[in-house]
């Protein structure tokens, strides 16, 4: 294993946390798991966006950086791989498509400040599933609160990715998830295992499962 740290993002639904709690078990890694649960803010968000989008994203700006810096600042004996299921900047991400203008400014300028204090992954591991396989997953994982997410919100999420990996020119792993099952098919888990024994340079990189 070439890395340290590595991140596991996607659109909500991609699969994030699966993959990751099977990776940390095949690596015996350190786990990183967005508290999204314990966000007061988020149901209210679903009902009423214009009202709690901007405490939404402060709350989940907060504790993403309060466990990051605790996580991986924090001695772990028994590890030398960490993993985490959400990129620190997705806060930025979200915001940017959930903010009015002059809120996400202010809301950057905050994210300006913490976030150089923050180590970054070696590598960026990107589920990305078409919109009709989200709705899908969404609707079988069952958090009430997500059950009208509305397909052009989530289009517009998976835009937002795409262009901040390409202008980032981030080391990433693209790995197309339309017919995972990474629970179920031993071969698609083994192919990510495979792929990430890979040093890869800064960029794009990508991976089709097998059928």
């Amino acid at each position: 294993m070439h890395y340290r740290f590595i991140t596991i993002e996607g659109n909500i639904g991609a699969g994030k946390t699966t993959l990751a709690h099977l990776l940390a078990r095949q690596y015996n890694a350190r786990l990183i798991l967005e508290e999204f649960a314990d966000n007061p803010f988020l149901p209210k968000f679903y009902e009423n966006p214009g009202q709690y989008a901007f405490p939404l994203e402060l709350f989940f700006m907060a504790e993403r950086y309060k466990q990051m810096k605790e996580l991986l600042y924090g001695r772990d004996l028994f590890s030398n791989l960490t993993i985490s299921d959400y990129l620190f900047t997705k806060c930025l991400l979200f915001a940017k498509v959930n903010l009015p203008d002059e809120e996400f400014r202010l809301y950057q300028k905050l994210f300006d400040i913490i976030q150089p204090q923050l180590a970054t992954p070696e590598l960026l591991v990107y589920l990305h599933s078409p919109v009709n396989r989200l709705q899908e997953n969404i609707k079988k994982r069952n958090r009430s609160y997500e059950q009208r997410i509305p397909s052009e919100y989530l289009y517009k999420l998976q835009e937002t990715y795409t262009q901040y990996i390409k202008q980032h020119n981030l080391k990433t792993l693209i790995i197309d998830v339309s017919k995972a099952d990474f629970l179920g098919n031993e071969r698609h888990l083994k192919a990510v295992l495979d792929a990430l024994e890979k040093e890869y340079p800064d960029g794009q990189h990508y991976l089709s499962l097998p059928d």
